[in-house]
């Protein structure tokens, strides 16, 4: 492993925890460079997928690799080395043990098991520790590559991204429900590698008894699979549907179907292939949403990515859930059909979510646009929570 060439070591750490965003969830993608007092790197890492080491051990080992004492050396880190036994032993006390001289952490750990506590225990082991301002770039850098992680901590529930694929005048399908492809390939497989980072796909029984689809990952390479989400009020997801296929690389993934009636045999028969069936009811025989956003929080999921169609889009959009928009746009016109979200009407303008463009970028022929739910990402700032 080696560090991709940046003039500051806090720049190759985040660019190392960036390695890790397809692989490291549900834990956060963590980068460490640890250089010798006068700057010279002598060991890099960023988090291995979850049960594997994190980043600073991964940055020790990559020393001892290469014969590098570390001792009195300095350690950079994009977030707050773990104080806590989880699936690994705490960050915090291999560094104490390696005898390192100082840590700079980019950001703070919004785990309540963690949060200060790791500074704080380095500190009492004689190791100089500095922590970036809250406006720093890299601090607020750490903080937007995990922001899935960060919600999941602070609002207790997913960082929840709505992704579609639409012609310019916003149509997503035609009325007789053609929708293959109005994109092209590049922007498919950008699409694929935007499933790749979140921890879980969402969709709805509608897009399953139409399309069967199969939801996972193909076009882009991943060394793990998004686990699926269903929302199925009345269990009719079919036992033949291809969701429940092994995807092409042969990772399994967990299938969780959320539903609001009960149907032994149903639920039986869907077991059988192994979905776990969560019983999440709400209004008018509808799934909960909000609930069932915190009970995949309790599930560990950081993003979910949910790909739909616009009757359950709309629904999500109604009850304020969406966090950010992932909208494909190809330069055609469709005139009538599905729109992105179905939901209204506003009696006035000012009713309508109101968003901000994080990036728009050509990808292909299609253009790509990232756009924030207003005031939704507060939670990245350590001061507003």
């Amino acid at each position: 492993m080696t560090a991709p060439a940046s003039k500051h070591p806090l720049d190759q750490a985040l660019a190392l925890a960036g390695q890790a965003i397809r692989s490291s969830n549900p834990n956060p993608r963590v980068g460490c460079v640890i250089t010798t007092p006068d700057g010279r790197e002598i060991g890099v890492g960023h988090t291995q997928p979850v049960g594997g080491p994190h980043a600073e051990v991964m940055a020790l080992r990559d020393a001892q690799a290469r014969g590098e004492s570390v001792a009195g050396a300095t350690v950079y880190v994009t977030l707050e080395p773990c104080s806590h036994h989880g699936r690994t032993p705490p960050c915090c006390d291999a560094l104490i043990a390696a005898h390192v001289g100082k840590v700079v952490v980019s950001t703070g750990d919004p785990n309540p098991q963690v949060s200060g506590r790791g500074m704080d225990r380095l500190r009492a082991a004689g190791i100089l520790v500095e922590l970036l301002p809250d406006d720093h770039d890299a601090a607020r850098a750490a903080r937007e590559l995990n922001i899935g992680f960060f919600s999941r901590m602070i609002r207790r529930t997913p960082w929840v991204r709505m992704k579609a694929a639409a012609s310019l005048d916003g149509i997503t399908a035609l009325d007789n429900g053609a929708s293959q492809w109005i994109t092209g390939e590049a922007a498919r497989a950008d699409g694929h590698a935007w499933r790749a980072r979140a921890c879980a796909v969402l969709t709805g029984i509608g897009t399953v008894l139409e399309d069967d689809p199969l939801l996972d990952v193909r076009l882009v390479d991943t060394p793990r699979q998004p686990h699926l989400v269903v929302i199925d009020s009345r269990l009719q997801t079919p036992p033949a549907a291809r969701l429940f296929q092994t995807p092409a690389n042969g990772q399994a993934r967990q299938i969780w179907i959320y539903h609001a009636i009960r149907d032994a045999d149903k639920e039986s028969a869907l077991r059988r292939l192994g979905a776990a069936l969560v019983h999440m009811p709400g209004a008018n025989g509808k799934v909960d949403l909000p609930g069932m956003l915190t009970d995949l929080a309790r599930r560990e999921v950081n993003e979910l990515h949910i790909e739909a169609g616009h009757k359950l889009n709309g629904s999500f959009v109604r009850e304020g859930l969406v966090d950010e928009m992932l909208l494909y746009q190809a330069p055609q016109l469709l005139g009538r059909g599905a729109s992105l979200a179905d939901f209204g009407p506003l009696q006035q303008l000012t009713e309508g979510p109101l968003l901000r463009y994080v990036s728009v970028d050509l990808v292909g022929a299609d253009l790509r646009i990232l756009a924030r739910v207003q005031g939704r990402d507060a939670f990245l700032l350590p001061s507003a929570t």
